[in-house]
């Protein structure tokens, strides 16, 4: 192949558009979209991986004008931005059980700004999200992305990606089920809470003299630090599962 073929109009649109569907990648998925990582490295990897599997890039199968190249690079936008949201429907579950065990522990105004989202998170949520990303690491989350995205490149031509009706319907199932997940991985701190404000409202009718706010809201926060403790290991078990669940549902995107 000679440079004129090499910088035939195809080519160069075919590798934008590669470069464009990595991007979307780094952008949308968990790990690849911490805010800690700079966008000229995001923009740096897509531009190495894309000269790595351009060589193994099909044929383009879109016309060469300006409408269609445009339409393309928001199909390529939209592809990763469908396996981030699945992606991520599952991840935050255990952030979304972080905020309903901050409140249940007093800690609702304890916020900081997430380094992964950028976004203010209680800081329950914002422990659980480090330690679920961690278990991502663990279980190479990064290189089933990246391994799906070759797979990807002959089983989706480029530009030629379209939401479906069964996407539509998977995401709102999964968005369900993260609720469910959430509430269920805060459910034994939830009923301990409960179970404690029932046991100091017992004390404060026999014993008056009981304090709920100097010995109340201490001994709760203790209590619902060690079964977060005890139940700790559960929580990164079910996120290793939800995530594992939700990458095979990619395939819905074929």
């Amino acid at each position: 192949m000679n440079w004129a073929e090499v910088f035939a109009d195809k080519n160069v649109v075919g590798f934008m558009l590669l470069f464009f569907r990595f991007a979307s990648l780094f952008i949308a998925v968990p790990i690849f979209s911490h805010q800690s990582i700079p966008p000229s490295v995001k923009g740096a990897m897509a531009f190495v991986f894309t000269v790595v599997l351009y060589p193994s890039m099909p044929a383009l199968q879109i016309d060469i004008n300006l409408a269609s190249i445009i339409l393309a690079i928001l199909s390529e936008f939209m592809f990763g931005l469908a396996i981030g949201i699945i992606l991520l429907l599952a991840y935050n579950a255990i952030t979304f059980a972080g905020g309903i065990i901050s409140f249940m522990m007093g800690f609702s105004m304890a916020s900081a700004i997430d380094p992964q989202s950028g976004v203010s998170m209680p800081i329950i949520s914002q422990f659980l999200s480090l330690m679920g990303l961690m278990i991502l690491l663990s279980i190479d989350l990064h290189h089933w992305a990246l391994l799906f995205i070759n797979d990807s490149i002959s089983k989706v031509p480029l530009g030629g990606f379209l939401m479906s009706e069964n996407l539509f319907n998977y995401t709102m199932h999964a968005t369900g089920n993260m609720l469910m997940v959430g509430f269920m991985i805060a459910f034994p701190i939830v009923a301990l809470s409960l179970l404690a404000d029932i046991i100091f409202g017992m004390l404060m009718k026999t014993m008056p003299q009981f304090n709920l706010l100097v010995i109340g809201f201490p001994i709760k926060i203790m209590v619902s630090f060690v079964v977060i403790i005890a139940v700790f290991s559960a929580i990164m078990l079910i996120l290793k599962t939800q995530m594992q669940e939700a990458f095979n549902m990619l395939e819905i995107l074929f």
